[in-house]
């Protein structure tokens, strides 16, 4: 019994520290508008994702005074290079510049993200995921941070907006469980994190970090150039700004497999440190004092978790799922831990279409055609 003290203690530990992180966030001011750099959005974009032209079209309408977006795609087959020809037509006064054609690297993002790079004309890069939707005031809010010498890199928590019934559980566990970690890793010292969310940095600052030639064989780029960076001696700083995301899984294998992916991502990147992730599963914990009788311990475990939800999924991320449903973190959490334990199964992942093994490291070693086995991930 006293050595699951040893548990229950670190996990009621956690919750009050998200709680923390949470309260944190919601008390903080956004920053000043005076600092405004030119700024070049890098857009690798590979398909059609759900409100994909919207998502595009919020990136491009920003009000700020000198700022371009430079989209690139794989090839002239990429069916999103229509979209995005639509764009410029409708918006010709917007500086908009499409490039075609990819580097070398085994990361095919960063294959894109490199020959973007060649073109852009600002001396701040602003690179997020295709499916990120944002509103006039984003570029302002997540690039005035840099005014800071300290600060290498600014990132964004986000939203997810699920489009079918399994996105919903989903975006769920988002909202509940990856963003409240998110916002507890700076509290606990962690410097190097990044969100493919958004990324904004000093191109000067990326090219002394080895540029983006030093990420392309790497599967989690975005963490990669946030540590990067901050090896540099540099701050990564978590914005005010919380932009949003689709989901567009219509399966409940869908979400597995994006899950698994994304536990066997963390994993690879951080090392030692995933190995203690369950201490957040609370609902784990409180089913095995439940086990044990020891209702109180359930009872408070419970209570945390569940304000933890609200205050991050509301409150912080502005979730309507999680407004709706956040008492059902605690089954997120059984859901999660089950992630946990199958993301040490196999190094292999699924990425867009794709069978990547990756090494230790967070390397990867070698890639092949679509794999229907259990041990892959989707995008």
């Amino acid at each position: 019994m006293k050595i699951l003290w040893l548990v229950f203690l670190p996990a009621l530990g956690y919750q009050c520290l998200a709680i923390v992180a949470s309260l944190r966030q919601i008390l903080r001011k956004k920053p000043s508008r005076q600092f405004q750099p030119g700024v070049s959005v890098l857009k690798p974009v590979r398909g059609i994702d759900p409100e994909m032209l919207a998502a595009l079209r919020s990136q491009v309408v920003q009000d700020y005074p000198s700022y371009e977006v430079l989209f690139g795609v794989h090839d002239e087959h990429d069916a999103s290079l229509p979209e995005i020809r639509k764009l410029q037509e409708e918006l010709p006064t917007h500086a908009i510049r499409v490039i075609v054609g990819h580097e070398s690297g085994l990361n095919g993002k960063v294959g894109i993200l490199k020959g973007l790079a060649r073109h852009a004309r600002y001396p701040v890069w602003v690179v997020n995921d295709s499916d990120i939707r944002v509103t006039p005031g984003y570029l302002n809010e997540v690039v005035a941070p840099l005014e800071d010498p300290q600060i290498g890199v600014v990132t964004c928590l986000y939203r997810a907006r699920p489009h079918a019934l399994p996105a919903v559980w989903e975006a769920l566990g988002i909202a509940t469980d990856f963003m409240p970690s998110t916002l507890v890793a700076p509290l606990v010292g962690v410097r190097e994190f990044g969100l493919g969310s958004t990324l904004a940095f000093r191109a000067q600052d990326l090219q002394q970090a080895g540029g983006f030639t030093a990420l392309e064989d790497y599967l989690a780029d975005d963490y990669q150039l946030a540590r990067r960076i901050t090896l540099l001696g540099k701050r990564a700083l978590l914005s005010t700004y919380v932009v949003e995301t689709s989901l567009g899984d219509i399966t409940w294998r869908g979400v597995w497999d994006h899950q698994l992916r994304w536990g066997r991502t963390i994993r690879m990147s951080k090392g030692g440190g995933y190995a203690g992730l369950p201490i957040t599963h609370a609902g784990l914990w409180i089913l095995i004092a439940l086990l044990l009788q020891l209702w109180w311990v359930a009872a408070v475990l419970a209570v945390l978790r569940s304000l933890m939800a609200l205050l991050t999924g509301w409150f912080v991320l502005r979730s309507r799922v999680a407004l709706g449903l956040f008492p059902l973190s605690l089954l997120w959490d059984l859901y999660a831990f089950a992630v946990w334990v199958a993301s040490y199964r196999s190094n292999l992942v699924r990425w867009r279409n794709r069978a990547l093994r990756v090494a230790p490291d967070g390397r990867i070693e070698s890639t092949g055609a679509e794999t229907s086995s259990d041990d892959s991930a989707r995008h």
